[in-house]
């Protein structure tokens, strides 16, 4: 299943600078290791070393984080937009 991924601006240098790329999978690891077969090293910046998200790293299939789904396993359906998102840290 094809969806699109919404790439942050820190992991643009992956993509070459795309800010929005198509991967194939049915679930997100699926998406996610078919993305790091067309863009070397990228899951290895989403994923850590134990290959779960990494706590500063959120992503989003459509509006849901899938931290409250099904994480790595959530279903990525035909069409979906899967997006990678930074945490945001600070304050005053």
């Amino acid at each position: 299943m094809s969806v699109s991924v919404r790439i942050p601006t820190i992991l643009r240098t992956y993509t070459g600078g795309e800010s929005e790329v198509s991967a194939e999978g049915a679930t997100l690891a699926e998406v996610l290791d078919h993305l790091d077969a067309s863009y070397a090293g990228i899951k290895g910046r989403i994923l850590d070393e134990a290959g779960q998200l990494r706590r500063f790293v959120n992503v989003y299939v459509g509006n849901d984080d899938v931290r409250f789904l099904d994480n790595l396993e959530t279903v990525t359906p035909d069409g979906a937009q899967v997006s990678v998102i930074p945490a945001v840290a600070g304050g005053a």
